[in-house]
């Protein structure tokens, strides 16, 4: 399980929440079988999409992250609930391009530096929040300061890393969110600026047995830190084969019995978990027959 812990200020006017996702992500390079760059692009928005699930009020609240920036890997998804679980999906796993110029996986190479990145908040009103900024960098923790400066007004400094092995398993993965409220003073900022830049990157520090513990309280340093909470949370698909027969009713009852002409059975795979679902021809033509039920309902 990854492992997450939240810390606040002496002050209260600046919060840190530092995670461990090695499991996460070693989870997301299992399903998707993803080459190193692609593991790294999507880890890094996972790993967000659970630090921002984290700040909802409710845990049964989701936060949706789309990355569309053109690049090779296509667009890359993470939903994230309440308590930090995440699951995500990449639209081309596979991608092999050259190191950038520091030497190290070319993740905004994968993802691409023209298009945007948009944060959908489902807190269960009538309409979900819905954000969109163009994408700044293309290696994902500076995009995801900037959606929050723009989009919530909010200084946040975030920290992402996945460091990948030879043979592609995932060797450390982890990240961390700071956020500072109005209030903050002066003093408390240049604390947070001093700390950052003498802070060594997220995979250094995991790598080198740095918990997510530490790392919340290094980035808060000199600013007398509490534990608010800590708790585990892991990569979790709620998919169900209900879920599965409500999208296969939304197709139409033509499409459906189309379906069910054509195969003696039908197999929809889940995007997220690679979970396989099996319907015959009859229980196609029954989905049918509840789709058009469906339709008149909504005459």
């Amino acid at each position: 399980m990854a492992k997450v812990v939240r810390t606040i200020s002496a002050d209260a006017s600046v919060t840190a929440t530092a995670i461990d996702a090695k499991d996460i992500v070693s989870r997301i390079e299992e399903i998707h079988k993803t080459s190193a760059v692609v593991t790294a692009a999507l880890g890094r928005l996972s790993i967000a999409a659970s630090l921002m699930g984290m700040g909802m009020k409710n845990t049964s609240d989701s936060l949706t992250l789309r990355m569309n920036g053109n690049g090779p890997a296509g667009a890359l998804i993470a939903v994230a609930d309440g308590l930090g679980n995440v699951k995500s999906y990449v639209v081309n796993p596979v991608v092999e391009i050259p190191l950038n110029k520091y030497g190290k996986l070319d993740v905004a190479g994968a993802v691409g530096r023209d298009g945007t990145l948009s944060v959908v908040k489902d807190m269960g009103l009538k309409e979900p929040y819905c954000g969109q900024v163009p994408i700044v960098s293309g290696e994902i923790a500076e995009d995801i300061a900037n959606y929050y400066a723009v989009s919530e007004q909010t200084p946040t400094v975030c920290g992402l890393g996945v460091l990948v092995n030879p043979d592609l398993t995932v060797r450390a993965a982890g990240g961390f969110l700071i956020q500072l409220l109005p209030f903050a003073e002066d003093r408390v900022i240049d604390i947070l600026e001093k700390n950052i830049n003498d802070l060594p990157s997220v995979t250094q520090m995991l790598d080198s047995g740095v918990t997510a513990e530490e790392m919340a309280m290094k980035v808060l340093e000199g600013l007398e830190p509490n534990i608010l909470d800590s708790f585990d949370c892991g990569y979790r698909c709620d998919c169900s084969r209900e879920k599965v027969e409500k999208a296969l009713i939304s197709v139409g009852k033509t499409e459906l019995n189309r379906m069910a002409d054509e195969d003696e059975k039908t197999e929809v795979c889940c995007q997220f978990c690679d979970r396989k679902y099996n319907f015959s021809s009859d229980e196609i033509r029954d989905l049918a027959q509840k789709a058009d039920s469906s339709d008149d309902d909504e005459e």
